[in-house]
């Protein structure tokens, strides 16, 4: 079982001191995530869940790709019935439902969530894509790649780890 205060302090405390690999790409994805457009349909999902919408749009990057057609629960076309964990959702109406959905009543239930500081919205986040990494005390390379807080070692997919350097 994860202590999800630790993994709050240690999350919080990696972002005090973190440094970015990749700045130029992140910003790239940051301008993209916050257009106009994006971000009003981040907020009407916000708006009926209390997730923030940045949080929604990091959310659906790291699924999704901020692919509109997939959903934001695993990537799969949200109008379908997903064959990804979670598995078995849908089909929805559209894009928004599907984020709905997910973050109601998906695992880590981020509708739930009531810590939208540093740490609390880490956590949650390295929660979306499971915690294996903080069972090891590793930092997740889901929140933590192209910084210099995460050195090396995926999971590839769904419970199989890569030993990639």
């Amino acid at each position: 079982m994860i202590d999800m205060m630790a993994l709050k302090a240690a999350n919080e405390k990696r972002w005090a001191n973190t440094r970015v690999n990749r700045g130029a790409e992140a910003v790239a994805v940051a301008k993209h995530l916050v257009m106009p457009v994006y971000k009003a349909r981040y907020q009407a999902v916000a708006t009926k869940t209390g997730v923030p919408w940045f949080i929604i749009s990091v959310i659906h990057e790291r699924e999704a790709s901020q692919d509109w057609t997939a959903n934001l629960a695993q990537g799969d076309p949200w109008d379908r019935v997903s064959v990804h964990i979670p598995a078995g959702r849908g089909p929805f109406k559209s894009w928004e439902d599907a984020a709905i959905d997910a973050l109601v009543n998906c695992a880590p239930h981020a509708a739930r969530n009531k810590d939208w500081g540093v740490g609390g919205a880490l956590a949650l986040l390295e929660s979306y894509n499971g915690l294996g990494y903080a069972a090891r005390g590793v930092p997740s390379p889901y929140i933590w790649s192209g910084t210099d807080q995460y050195t090396s070692g995926k999971y590839v997919r769904d419970f199989l780890r890569s030993p990639c350097r």
